[in-house]
């Protein structure tokens, strides 16, 4: 049997390095974007270091999928700071990162899966997608259109021999859980144990933890009666 193939966007740190580690030990052949040094060494892992907004970053997604079948293919790059209104630079990274990085990766990656009519591509994105942020807009906002696209994308691929799914966790004890109140927040294994789930049963959409989905409706509510 062929060793699987896995290419991992933003995998340097957080759950993108834990699932890193998990495709390795499970036996899959990794390859790794980030614009960070990998702490991880491995005779089936290769690294770069690029960052998703880099000029020369889809030149470098295509030399990796010309040369090595892409079986499946993780985008979890990320970022998210919150709103300053003396200097909103940051706003148009955050987008750029969090949303067009995933389209750009997306858009050199699943032309070769439908070429060879089989892949998976996961995104992983955030229950921030359904709610409105004074504190950080760029961030949410990114969240949004990424599960769209993505979401959208899926059924697009319908009889394609391509999966999508689009991953939507809450807080995550990662660097980017930022805020003082982080209800039901995860460590990055049980993170990686949902994502895992995914590869076997391949869902458009996976929500976790699954408590917080009524949460989150309830939270929607409130901010349409009180403003915030």
């Amino acid at each position: 049997m062929n060793q699987l193939n896995a290419l991992l966007v933003g995998n340097s740190d957080g759950i993108g390095l834990a699932m890193t580690k998990r495709l390795l030990d499970l036996g899959w052949n990794v390859f790794g974007i980030s614009r960070s040094e990998s702490p991880h060494f491995n005779k089936s892992y290769s690294h770069h270091v690029m960052d998703v907004t880099d000029s020369q970053y889809a030149s470098l997604l295509n030399s990796i999928i010309i040369d090595n079948s892409i079986d499946l293919c993780i985008y979890s790059a990320g970022i998210g700071e919150l709103l300053n209104l003396s200097d909103m630079k940051s706003e148009v990274k955050i987008i750029d990162v969090n949303l067009l990085g995933m389209v750009r990766t997306a858009s050199t990656v699943i032309p070769h899966m439908v070429e060879r009519n089989q892949g998976h591509f996961i995104g992983i994105s955030s229950l921030a997608d359904e709610l409105l942020s004074s504190e950080a807009p760029s961030y949410h906002a990114s969240k949004a259109g990424f599960s769209n696209y993505l979401e959208s994308l899926a059924l697009s691929l319908k009889n394609k021999g391509v999966s999508v799914t689009n991953v939507r966790f809450g807080f995550v004890d990662t660097k980017m859980a930022k805020g003082e109140v982080k209800p039901l927040i995860m460590n990055v294994e049980k993170a990686v144990d949902h994502l895992i789930k995914c590869l076997k049963s391949k869902p458009i959409r996976y929500t976790a933890p699954k408590i917080a989905i009524p949460l989150i409706k309830i939270r929607k509510i409130m901010i349409r009666i009180t403003g915030h």
